[in-house]
């Protein structure tokens, strides 16, 4: 059963999603072909549309050299054929061993291309700067976007890790030279990590409109409140990043997450993403899922309305 979900307008993209992102970085890497089939189509049929994924996901893993979740995502669009009903999101940048991260136009011209056979597709929806390149010029790497989305390759463009001062300038550049505009932005920001995306960049995307969509939005499994303790990280795949999040700051997140859940019905994770969708500038959080049961449970967060009073509890309880 298909739930109508109030779609948020993405910036001034021209795309409309839904208030959640499935974070694709997992196809092909802690979730198999056909779990990651069976995600994608529970993740549709709940209602939601739109898909984020890069070129790089996931070369981390041995054996693998990038393009792999990209690649599982396009063999599901063929067999589902279900290219019109989601919007596809990737981004381009990242080292795919050349060395460095990479902007230059002509990479960006062979990485679309790359990334469309993957996709089993004829264009991207959002195509996004991964991270900044300080060796090539802004203007240079605008003016090779801008030329895919006027050759119908790519429908809106996007930046993900840059400071506000680049985003900024890279504004200026496209408004002077009457280049296609950034329209998002992919910060890493949640509950536990604001100083990432409040102050400048926040000012930045509700002063211009930019449609914000936010990566770590669970702050790699802290706010779902299946961890309590240090103790308890220890030996999982996760120590290494959460062993530092148990801090009296961190302690109190927790805490509030649980009692706002409990009165609310609803988990610390679909309080948590709940929090983010209801704050200043945010079109939607990725959110990220290996079990169709999990999945489910997540999704739940976009129709979570929290009253004043928790907003305020959470704010102060996420205080510096």
């Amino acid at each position: 059963m298909t739930h109508t979900l109030k779609k948020r307008a993405l910036g001034d993209s021209g795309l409309d999603i839904a208030p959640l992102v499935f974070g694709g970085n997992v196809f092909g890497w802690t979730a198999d072909r056909s779990t990651s089939f069976s995600l994608l189509d529970a993740f549709v049929e709940a209602g939601f549309d739109a898909i984020d994924t890069a070129d790089a996901y996931s070369r981390w893993v041995p054996g693998h050299s990038g393009g792999e979740s990209e690649t599982i995502i396009g063999a599901w669009l063929k067999a589902r054929g279900r290219r019109d009903d989601v919007k596809i999101l990737t981004k381009v940048g990242s080292d795919m061993g050349q060395g460095r991260n990479d902007l230059s136009a002509g990479w960006i011209e062979k990485a679309v291309e790359d990334s469309l056979r993957r996709l089993q597709t004829d264009h991207i929806d959002l195509y996004q700067t991964h991270w900044p390149d300080p060796e090539t010029p802004q203007e240079e790497t605008l003016r090779a976007l801008d030329r895919l989305v006027r050759a119908g390759k790519v429908r809106a463009i996007g930046v993900s890790n840059h400071d506000a001062g680049s985003i900024r300038q890279a504004l200026d550049i496209s408004r002077r030279e009457g280049l296609v505009a950034y329209a998002a932005i992919q910060p890493h920001y949640n509950l536990y990590s604001r100083a990432t995306f409040e102050g400048a960049l926040q000012e930045l995307a509700v002063e211009t409109g930019l449609g914000v969509i936010t990566y770590f939005s669970l702050e790699s499994g802290f706010l779902t409140g299946k961890y309590k303790t240090v103790d308890q990280v220890e030996g999982t795949k996760r120590e290494g990043m959460l062993k530092d999040k148990f801090d009296a700051r961190g302690a109190r997140i927790l805490a509030v997450l649980d009692a706002v859940a409990l009165k609310n019905e609803a988990t610390p994770a679909q309080v948590a993403l709940a929090w983010l969708l209801a704050r200043p500038g945010v079109t939607a959080p990725i959110v990220s899922a290996t079990s169709t049961t999990q999945l489910a449970d997540t999704l739940k967060a976009a129709t979570l309305a929290l009253s004043a009073e928790d907003m305020a509890a959470l704010n102060e309880a996420s205080a510096y």
